[in-house]
């Protein structure tokens, strides 16, 4: 009895080996396959320069308010406008973040922000974003993140060499996301301030993976958005505005700018009204 206890004991340590050598190989194969799989799409994760490159040709061109600057990031030069203020000294300088696609003269949103802030006596820089394939998706920017990062501080060094020391962030929807992840990893950099239009939008079925850690910046920030802007931007405005106010800055506001879509579409002066005033209280 005790003969055959020990050939069965000895056929199931065999079958279990064998049982975990075949799960292992197919581990393996697995593993090989995922990563032969993503290796094309890991190596597509980056920002699409031909089309940048396009969309900059098509509109240095046509810039007729403030001068065209080419910053380099590192590795690339990028297009922005810069344009300053009427009063001199100016009040000090903005940097603007177009949203997701779109270019530092964008004329629905950027260009009234971009050309009226110097009227209330602000100098701006319009920056060119990183962009991707008209089909890419929230989470394909997502990625790209890190791409904008040599970009804001490209901004934050030339307004410093023309001598403006009061810098302020304004964002507009993806830029939103580029913008304070920037700012969250560099709260040393010297912003004095964050404005975020239209912050927190996504695509639908692609909500944010966590939230802004809003807490943590204790500079002044404005969140604004349109009456009508879209169902993510609205629904985590209460979130929003506990997490500003665990920031503790009395300067940090929440407003809407009534009758306006995400895009500001015929309301970009209605939105620079409304940032304009912001700018004054602090």
């Amino acid at each position: 009895m005790s003969i055959n206890t020990n050939r069965v004991k000895t056929q199931q340590n065999n079958t279990l080996l064998s049982n975990i050598k075949h799960m292992f190989n197919r581990l393996i194969i697995f593993i090989s396959i995922t990563l032969l799989i993503s290796a094309p799409f890991n190596q597509s994760n980056a920002s699409d320069l031909a089309k940048e490159k396009r969309m900059m040709e098509q509109v240095a061109d046509y810039v007729m308010d403030g001068e065209v600057t080419l910053l380099k990031d590192g590795s690339h030069d990028f297009l922005s406008i810069y344009m300053e203020s009427d009063e001199q000294p100016a009040k000090g300088a903005i940097i603007i973040l177009h949203g997701r696609g779109y270019h530092p003269n964008w004329p629905e949103l950027v260009y009234p922000l971009r050309t009226g802030l110097p009227e209330h006596g602000w100098n701006t820089l319009s920056i060119q974003m990183p962009v991707l394939s008209n089909d890419s998706t929230f989470y394909d920017y997502m990625k790209i993140l890190p791409e904008s990062h040599p970009r804001i501080r490209a901004a934050v060094d030339f307004l410093k060499q023309e001598n403006n020391k009061n810098i302020i962030i304004l964002s507009h929807s993806c830029g939103v996301h580029m913008g304070f992840d920037w700012l969250h990893k560099n709260p040393k950099a010297g912003i004095t301030a964050f404005i975020g239009v239209g912050m927190g939008s996504t695509d639908y079925g692609q909500p944010m993976l966590k939230p802004f850690p809003l807490e943590d910046i204790k500079i002044p920030v404005l969140d604004i958005r349109g009456e009508n802007d879209y169902p993510a931007v609205k629904r985590n405005a209460p979130r929003r505005l506990e997490r500003i106010k665990q920031a503790g800055n009395p300067k940090s506001q929440q407003r809407i700018v009534p009758k306006s879509d995400h895009y500001f579409t015929n309301r970009g002066d209605a939105l620079l009204e409304e940032v304009a005033d912001w700018l004054n209280s602090l």
